[in-house]
């Protein structure tokens, strides 16, 4: 891959410049060593973690910790981490790989992420040399477990109103941690925690690396919870915890920035597990589907569970493509960081900085996809779904959090589009400039467009329209509100749902392009493609289900904020930018459908 295609597009360029196939990376595309990586967890899982779901949600004594040192003995507790540490010290993509193959494993997936994700990364990426070297190498291992005390009772979304307080000892050797914790996943076997606190008054955190042995933290009984009852969450409580002045981590006052990081990884991490969980379901739903015998012929024949197990698959090729697409776009942003002088540590955080839109889009699809697959898993089964004899039970109570964790869905919605807008501020995306375009486009005659008989000719088309939708509606509002508008969180929240579902139709489009490409790599590939009729469905029923989508939150935005005439002008521009033609769904599902039968699992 080129150095000029690598730094292509930028953190929320996709809104305004286009992409072309061969400038994504697609999980086709997977390497020998990345697929043996993604078959070590997928057999762990079988062996380790499958077999033993109903005993982990028991919370059997000791169980969840050597299921980690059994992970950690295998390295995929530190497959992310520098060799020079301890680790494999692999690129950003195949730790994604690793992620969304552990994420099946329900509870156990939980406990796996927090360790290697929000427990691991704060001391590898902001440790200093002599932290580094401390823990993070018993942390690979398995030796030492982590965890990441952030949330308070009072300070959930508000992250940087915690209360806990670190204040210096008269000889100026230790910090006396107090406060209190809560929703500490490993809270209850952890060895390391990282503990955010404000020193004396100051107005942000700080972050500490405190040990279990320093003494002055209790821990409450693990929580009753919903779902991931196998997964430790606990509330943490210090009193007068005495940390040496050389654990603090960073510098003073840094501890918010180090959680936004963190979490920014977390975000997109969470999306490949919520993947990963999602497929295994979906397969599950499969085989049910064609064992399960009525009016004398498996349930899997009737159009109706057809449709569910399409729109299942669709959803998570979907999501598939966005997420390999961002992570391959901050590793090639983590690289060209590299080239330039950066340490790996600083290059990562940056790096992954820059799509934190993209991350916080991922997150809300990912965990959504992952409840919606779940809840139609559920009803493929019917009465049995409800059984807690049934795999898919448990999967509808594990994913249910997922909406809350790493920052709630609503929070992510926000934040995606506070982030792309504040990036058009600072100048690193020019976001109004294109805005302007689409307004001056509104005034003239509609453009009527040559015919496109190339593959996925007429869902190119709506894709770019979809992007003047979104500038169309964010640049009026912005226009309109004006600094007000971060008060408007109705229409934020429409605008956020438009650039979710423009990000994953592109994605979903350039993948099954580029793997047009790839299976015939002649100068012109047929309509219907060669060999993947398939693929091309899922994107086309994604596509046209997106443009309904769309036009219906551009409405509801438009009207939130315009009147009159720009009211009238806006609400047209809506419906040409929605536009689609017609197309016969219930085919499209029954191909898609066929070929999961066939297979008896997630084919795709």
């Amino acid at each position: 891959m080129s150095t000029e295609t690598k730094k292509a597009l930028q953190g929320g360029e996709f809104l305004i410049r286009e992409s072309a196939p061969q400038d994504i990376f697609i999980p086709e595309e997977f390497n020998e060593e990345q697929r043996m990586i993604a078959q070590t967890c997928v057999d762990f899982l079988a062996q380790e973690v499958w077999p033993n779901v109903e005993r982990i949600d028991q919370q059997e004594e000791g169980l969840m910790v050597s299921l980690l040192v059994k992970a950690g003995e295998l390295g995929l507790l530190g497959i992310s981490v520098p060799e020079d540490l301890g680790g494999f010290g692999k690129d950003f993509v195949t730790t994604m790989l690793a992620t969304e193959r552990t994420g099946a494993g329900h509870s156990f997936s939980v406990a796996i992420a927090a360790h290697t994700g929000i427990g691991t990364l704060p001391i590898l990426y902001y440790g200093n040399e002599a932290q580094r070297k401390k823990y993070v190498p018993k942390l690979a291992s398995g030796e030492w477990k982590a965890c990441y005390c952030l949330t308070e009772p009072s300070a959930g979304s508000d992250a940087n109103s915690g209360k806990t307080k670190a204040v210096l000892t008269p000889d100026g050797q230790h910090y006396l941690l107090n406060g209190q914790k809560m929703w500490i996943t490993n809270g209850g076997f952890a060895d390391i925690f990282t503990v955010f606190a404000k020193i004396d008054d100051d107005e942000n955190l700080s972050a500490f690396i405190v040990e279990k042995d320093f003494g002055g933290i209790t821990l409450n009984p693990e929580e009753k919870k919903m779902g991931i009852k196998g997964s430790s969450t606990r509330q943490v409580f210090f009193n007068d915890c005495k940390v040496p002045v050389e654990n603090l981590l960073s510098e003073r006052g840094n501890g918010f920035k180090i959680a936004v990081n963190i979490l920014n990884i977390g975000r997109i991490k969470l999306a490949g597990a919520a993947l990963g969980g999602a497929k295994a379901v979906v397969s599950e739903s499969v085989k049910y589907a064609n064992e399960r015998l009525q009016f004398g012929r498996p349930i899997s024949s009737f159009g109706a569970i057809r449709q569910k197990l399409a729109d299942q698959a669709t959803y998570c090729y979907v999501v598939e493509s966005a997420t390999y697409r961002c992570s391959q776009d901050m590793e090639n942003a983590i690289e060209a960081l590299e080239a330039g002088g950066a340490d790996h540590a600083k290059a990562l955080l940056k790096g992954v900085e820059q799509y934190a839109a993209e991350a916080a889009i991922l997150k809300v699809a990912g965990s959504e996809c992952l409840d919606y697959v779940c809840d139609e898993g559920v009803q493929i089964y019917g009465g049995m779904g409800y059984s807690a004899e049934s795999p898919v039970e448990r999967a509808y109570r594990d994913s249910r959090i997922n909406r809350i964790f790493e920052g709630t869905n609503e929070i992510n919605r926000m934040l995606t589009v506070d982030m792309l807008l504040k990036r058009a501020l600072k100048g690193q995306l020019d976001l109004m400039g294109p805005a302007q375009k689409v307004a001056a486009e509104l005034m003239g005659i509609p453009d009527m467009p040559e015919p496109d008989d190339s593959l996925l000719g007429d869902e190119k088309r709506m894709v770019a329209n979809f992007k003047k939708a979104v500038l169309m509606v964010a640049g009026g509002a912005a226009q309109k509100l004006g600094l007000e508008l971060a008060k408007h969180q109705e229409t934020l929240m429409h605008i956020a749902d438009m650039v979710i579902d423009t990000y994953l139709a592109e994605s979903t489009l350039l993948r099954t392009l580029k793997l047009a490409g790839m299976r015939d790599p002649g100068p012109a590939v047929l309509r219907e493609g060669p060999g993947m009729t398939e693929q091309i469905a899922m994107t086309q029923l994604y596509i046209h289900d997106a443009a309904d989508r769309i036009h219906k939150y551009a409405k509801e935005a438009v009207n939130n904020f315009a009147d009159g005439d720009e009211q009238r002008a806006m609400l047209m521009g809506a419906k040409r930018f929605c536009k689609s033609t017609n197309l016969n769904t219930a085919e499209l599902r029954k191909a898609v459908a066929k070929k999961m039968i066939a297979e008896g699992k997630y084919p795709y």
